[in-house]
């Protein structure tokens, strides 16, 4: 039986670790994330990064970029209400 609340995880090639918090909104061609990602292992252990990308409908992770619909920026602002290090984060880009 699969835990429910186990951590998403990640592996890049200067670390692996878990995704601390995630930012998603469902579209019609695909499910847009934001994900704040805390290294554990490696060599970026220690450090976060944020990574932009999407999944399919279907749940599968997606290695292209992130197109996002300029419609969809209010529905991804309140998306982000519940993720607040990477609201944070993500406001010192435009101050």
């Amino acid at each position: 039986m699969k835990r429910k609340n186990k951590p998403k995880t990640f592996s890049l090639h200067w670390g692996t670790g878990i995704v601390e918090e995630e930012s998603q909104i469902q579209c019609e061609y695909h499910i847009p994330t934001i994900q704040l990602l805390r290294f554990t292992e490696g060599e970026a252990k220690g450090t976060w990064e944020i990574r932009f990308c999407h999944y399919s409908h279907e749940g599968r992770f997606q290695r292209s970029p992130l197109i996002l619909d300029t419609k969809d920026l209010p529905r991804f602002k309140r998306a982000l209400e519940k993720t607040p290090k990477l609201k944070k984060l993500l406001a010192q880009m435009i101050k």
